[in-house]
């Protein structure tokens, strides 16, 4: 029955190719899924090394990739749903396409969605879980963030002890969740060089978990990330074992990293920029580290790994630079809007909105964006997306002279008005919703600057 279920799920992700309908990352395992509920847990015991999962709002993706990069340093055989497709049915076509090696030591590593993630540990049983933050992030489908943090909770609260958690010690709500598990690996930013002046407007955990009054931060690192303590002694900020000791960025191109391990220093220039990416680099090196991967591999991996398709992703076209940074919530655009300032000269901005259900359909969000700051540096701003006109109205809000905007819904004319405002040899910083950077990425595919992005992912 198994080798049957199997057959018939990897023919359905074949045929999904076959007819251009896709790159079959969800399909087979989705198939399977209804022939073999359980065929995850089937699937991960096959695995000789184990599993680990990865999850957060902002950053698994990038964070697994660079975690992959770190096992192929050491030399470690891995399995990884490095396309994205993130749900149990992303999860079982990666184990059921795996391909193990002959002394079956491989590694999955699994980037999980957040509210998939507890039926996901339940079947994968991975050895490591690495939680990164929690933020805001599609209303409609998650609910409120206390909601998803709850459940969360509820899973590690029936893990055997000898799972390693690795949690962001500068996210206080991620943070509570060692209440409910000893065995922690801590990471977080000890550089508070590019701390910011004041916490941003729509930031979420800024209150203790326990008494529930407002936390007192020594530094605030990103939306409600920091150096965080309770005034009454409740709770604070723990000690981190892995720790982002220095930062220094290099543009809208890179970070300069320097990480403190229990097993050694690390120097490495990562080839992404934002302090977001300091923080999935820390995750990444926390979770090699749990695996028992020395420093030197980390650091290898860290400095050789590529960015992830719509993650920092760049591309020339025309002898211009199109550079695209996925957001699709007020932390992830605010993050996205500080990186993108750290370019010289005026900028050229595509800015899309969607409104499916892998964005979430509520877009409210994005007036809780901290988009002024862009309109002081920006020559033109282009709109587009099912949303467009509800961003047109955000940036009107701003300031922004009518003279600089362009709104164009459909996604190829929108790329082709964006790059005919840009001189050449200049970039255009592309900020799309989720859905709306894969309908962006079709448009660059069907153009041949770049492969399907479940290609580029391997």
């Amino acid at each position: 029955m198994r080798a049957a279920a199997e057959f018939i799920a990897r023919s359905a992700g074949i045929a999904s190719r076959l007819l251009g309908r896709g790159g079959g990352t969800s399909l087979p395992g989705t198939v399977l899924l209804k022939l073999r509920p359980n065929a995850v847990a089937d699937l991960a015991a096959s695995l000789g090394g184990g599993s680990l999962t990865v999850s957060a709002t902002n950053g698994k993706t990038t964070t697994s990739r660079l975690i992959v990069a770190g096992l192929d340093a050491a030399g470690v055989a891995n399995v990884a749903n490095t396309a994205g497709a993130n749900l149990m049915g992303g999860v079982a076509s990666t184990l059921l396409a795996a391909r193990l090696p002959a002394n079956n030591t491989a590694v999955g590593v699994l980037e999980v969605d957040e509210a998939a993630l507890p039926a996901v540990v339940t079947q994968a049983q991975p050895r490591v879980i690495t939680l990164i933050n929690l933020f805001r992030d599609q209303l409609d489908r998650f609910g409120e963030l206390e909601t998803l943090l709850a459940t969360w909770a509820s899973m590690i609260s029936t893990l055997d002890e000898s799972v390693t958690l690795v949690l962001n010690a500068d996210d206080p709500a991620v943070a509570s969740l060692a209440a409910h598990h000893e065995n922690v690996v801590w990471f977080g930013i000890e550089d508070r060089s590019m701390e910011l002046e004041e916490m941003a407007h729509a930031a979420d955990s800024t209150r203790c978990r326990i008494c529930t009054t407002e936390l007192v931060y020594d530094a605030v690192m990103l939306g409600h990330l920091g150096h965080w303590a309770c005034p009454t002694n409740d709770t604070a900020r723990p000690p981190v074992s892995v720790a982002v000791t220095g930062v220094t960025p290099r543009g809208t191109e890179a970070l300069d990293l320097h990480l403190t391990l229990p097993t050694g220093e690390i120097h490495t220039r990562l080839q992404l920029p934002g302090l977001h990416n300091a923080y999935n680099a820390a995750a990444a090196a926390a979770t090699l580290t749990a695996l028992g991967v020395d420093a030197k591999a980390i650091e290898n991996g860290l400095g050789a790994a590529q960015a992830a398709f719509g993650r920092a992703e760049r591309l020339t076209i025309d002898g211009k630079e199109l550079v695209l940074f996925l957001a699709k919530n007020p932390t992830g655009a605010n993050t996205n809007v500080r990186t993108v300032l750290q370019h010289d000269g005026p900028l050229h901005v595509l800015a899309m909105l969607n409104d499916r259900t892998a964005d979430g359909q509520d877009v409210s969000w994005i007036w809780d964006v901290d988009y002024e700051p862009l309109l002081e540096r920006v020559a033109h701003i282009t709109v587009a997306g099912d949303r467009a006109h509800d961003l047109a109205l955000r940036f009107h809000y701003a300031g922004l002279d009518a003279n600089r905007l362009t709104i164009a819904q459909d996604p190829a004319r929108a790329l082709d008005s964006a790059l005919q405002q840009v001189p050449a040899g200049n970039s255009l910083f592309a900020l799309p919703t989720y859905t709306a950077m894969l309908d962006l990425r079709a448009v660059l595919t069907q153009r041949g600057h770049t492969d399907p992005y479940w290609e580029t992912a391997s």
